[in-house]
């Protein structure tokens, strides 16, 4: 059992601001493969916040190759205005019902532009480099800071790991996330399973461990980025908790338990 006495404070964290239906240019150039092709490649994008966290591409027809447009002969309402569905055929490899160019839309800025399902294709780009998940906020901030914060990872009173130089990850609208040295967890309590997750910010996690206390089986609490996004380097090869699903202490003072299972 744990020493540090029971205090209990706010897992508080800053929340994500941009409304909904908000709409900024994308000064980067946005590119996507399917079936071996490249589909579309513009640098005129726009980004259209769809719902507040975080914000869906919107292409400009022309940047779409129209040799791998199927006119679905179907025109849909959306919250957006009037929408002309297509599918995506490259190949042998179709995809019904995943593009669909605005033609009476509700906000300026969006004739004839184009919105992609973002799982029709196979993989995205921002500039030269992939992109997971879904587009990248510009709105959201992604920090990654070492510490010597005391954080003690235990769960139902079993001590998981403890460490005085842990890596701190701020990302807007996401509670703080606390890496630890692989030297500073207690390795023979995880139990490796085969699962994989992406964030847009980080990359493709390389580790995923469930832990077993007694007769009962915490899955997936714990992973690793052993090859994360320049944006989170520091992060490389440290394990992170859950900090929905394990108690984590910091400086002495116990965090309550974040009510919803965010993204990393």
């Amino acid at each position: 059992m744990s020493d540090v006495p029971a205090i209990t404070v706010p897992a508080e964290f800053p929340q994500v601001l941009v409304p909904v239906d908000h709409i900024e240019p994308a000064p980067r150039r946005i590119r996507a493969i399917m079936n071996g092709e490249w589909v579309l490649d513009t640098v005129h994008a726009k980004y259209v916040w769809e719902w507040q966290h975080y914000p869906q591409y919107y292409i400009p027809l022309e940047d779409i190759r129209q040799e791998f447009l199927v006119d679905e002969h179907d025109v849909e309402e959306f919250k957006l205005g009037s929408a002309r569905q297509y599918g995506l055929r490259v190949g042998d490899n179709y995809r019904a019902g995943v593009v669909r160019l605005h033609i009476a839309p509700s906000r300026e800025g969006l004739v004839d532009m184009v919105r992609v399902d973002w799982e029709a294709v196979d993989t995205w780009f921002e500039e030269d480099e992939e992109l997971f998940v879904h587009p990248r906020d510009p709105y959201t901030r992604v920090d990654a800071l070492r510490s010597t914060r005391h954080v003690r990872v235990e769960l139902d009173g079993e001590l998981l790991a403890e460490s005085r130089s842990p890596v701190l990850v701020f990302e807007t609208g996401v509670p703080t996330r606390y890496y630890l040295n692989r030297s500073e967890v207690h390795l023979g309590r995880l139990i490796p399973t085969k699962t994989e997750t992406a964030c847009p910010y980080t990359g493709r996690t390389s580790n995923y461990w469930s832990v077993k206390i007694g007769d009962t089986l915490h899955e997936d609490i714990a992973w690793a980025y052993d090859f994360p996004s320049h944006l989170l380097q520091p992060i490389a090869g440290m394990i992170c908790f859950y900090s929905e699903k394990t108690d984590i202490t910091v400086d002495g003072k116990r965090l309550d338990r974040p009510q919803t299972r965010w993204a990393k």
